[in-house]
């Protein structure tokens, strides 16, 4: 099917075409709606109680047993809440000693996904050049705001866009499918609206799709290709230290995902009988993988609503509201990426496809490396990222690098304290060697990027890939399977 070629689109694919057996894990979706309504009442019960019990008017407030009975009301209502999508809160950044206002923009769209760009206002322009980000956020069921500390500490010295990925099940079924292909195009389509002249970080899981991207762009030529591309905890090569998150895939096999993770979206939601992997099946794996964790942080906020602990309550609030929102993904993306990342391992052993076409990271040469990877990461193991250094053998030596961070594990890589203080300054000073190589001049690199690439498109007249001919099966034409 052609990039944005929805014909036939609106057929539901059955069962049968997902390799599953009818009806196995279809009302899987359907159940959990049915027990979140029948749980509404119980917990607007929950809340009033709260509220009562708080309130200072009422003398049980101020005894144990009264403060005991409202935490665990909000207990209750906080663990059968339904999280929505978070707000960025990214009000303002400091850049050079300046307070910035910074103003949140759409600047491109597509049915699954739209391009964010923080804007900063600067009322005197910068003296240190700030370079061009994008950060690829992952669709691995939490929504991108979970990388709004990645954000604020790139801020201060970039102009940065994020991919806001869409719920999958806020998506029709009329705007067609989106799978590993169709992740790969649209990157694609992203470096050419903002023109070639910027650089990617790729948090997690989109290492893999961003190396594709990346390496169709160099097998054609294509003079947007990114300047940069730095991978962080991501899954290049899960042959390396395998997790258990590794041995789950090999163990089960992408059969039994199939048979046991998808579901259809039900009604009342825009994007009905979609087939998608559920966000509150994924939630469940991810509070599962720490379980004795994450049950220690709830009687924690037991005691500290008890307590009147507010600062720790708030953290823990600010956290879970977070950590417990989440979104579907499309079943074609979610099954592709386990067979072809964590089953077969396509990547690595260069077998995997974008529209039929094999993608060959050996092509990657004009583009700067640098992988990212945490010494306690528990989901992508120590050498799985870096094993892209190994997969472009054409990077010069002095355009990649590599750093572990020490005493982090898989959200420490892109979040928290050492990313802000030791990972970001690293990512910042790769980018700046790569945009003024040592001896260049800045006015000289301005006058020779002239010379190489064309100006960044005009949102009016960037290429809409979403209008190719029914017969177009990539973004190169000319290599298209016929």
């Amino acid at each position: 099917m052609a990039i944005g070629d929805f014909a036939g689109s609106t057929r539901r694919p059955t069962q049968r075409e997902f390799g599953m057996e009818a009806g196995y894990s279809a009302p899987l979706y359907w159940l959990y709606e049915i027990g979140h309504a029948a749980l509404n009442p119980s917990r607007a019960m929950a809340d009033a109680s709260r509220l009562l019990l708080k309130n200072p008017i009422n003398p049980a407030s101020h005894t144990t047993l009264g403060k005991s009975m409202a935490a665990a009301c909000e207990l209750f209502e906080r663990t059968t809440r339904r999280y929505g999508k978070p707000d960025w809160g990214i009000a303002e950044t400091v850049v050079e000693g300046q307070r910035v206002p910074v103003h949140l923009n759409t600047v491109w769209r597509r049915p699954f996904c739209n391009l964010l760009h923080f804007e900063r206002a600067f009322e005197h322009p910068p003296v240190r050049p700030q370079p061009k980000l994008l950060v690829v956020a992952p669709v691995s069921g939490h929504h991108a705001t979970l990388l709004r500390g990645t954000v604020e500490a790139m801020l201060p010295n970039h102009d940065v866009y994020v991919t806001d990925w869409v719920d999958a099940k806020l998506v029709p079924l009329a705007e067609g499918r989106f799978g590993l292909s169709d992740y790969v195009d649209y990157l694609i389509s992203i470096f050419h609206r903002l023109g070639g002249d910027c650089h990617v970080m790729a948090v997690c899981q989109p290492a893999v799709p961003v190396m594709m991207a990346v390496a169709r762009m160099e097998a054609e030529e294509d003079p947007y290709v990114p300047r940069s591309m730095t991978l962080m905890g991501g899954p290049i090569d899960t042959r390396e230290a395998p997790t258990a998150v590794n041995a789950l895939a090999q163990d089960r096999g992408i059969d039994w995902f199939r048979r046991n993770v998808i579901t259809a979206v039900p009604w009342t939601h825009p994007g009905a009988l979609r087939e998608v992997y559920p966000g509150f099946l994924q939630l469940n794996g991810f509070m599962h993988m720490n379980l004795d964790r994450h049950v220690q942080a709830h009687w924690d906020l037991f005691t500290h609503l008890v307590k009147g602990d507010g600062d720790s309550v708030e953290k823990h609030r600010d956290f879970y509201d977070e950590y417990l929102a989440v979104m579907d993904l499309t079943a074609e993306f979610y099954l592709e990426t386990v067979e072809n990342v964590f089953v077969t391992h396509a990547l690595p052993k260069g077998e995997i496809l974008h529209h039929g076409q094999m993608v060959k990271p050996e092509a990657i040469h004009r583009v700067a490396l640098m992988t990212v990877e945490g010494e306690k990461d528990d989901i992508s193991g120590i050498g799985q990222t870096k094993a892209a250094h190994r997969l472009c053998p054409r990077i010069p030596e002095d355009r990649r690098v590599h750093w572990e961070q020490p005493g982090v594990g898989h959200y420490g890589v892109f979040n928290g304290s050492r990313f802000r203080a030791e990972i970001a300054p690293r990512i910042t000073d790769f980018i700046l060697s790569v945009e003024y190589p040592r001896g260049a001049t800045y006015d000289g690199m301005v006058e020779a990027r002239a010379r190489s690439r064309s100006e960044p498109a005009d949102a009016a007249d960037e290429p809409d890939v979403f209008a190719l001919p029914a017969n177009v099966t990539s973004l190169y034409p000319r290599n298209a399977a016929p």
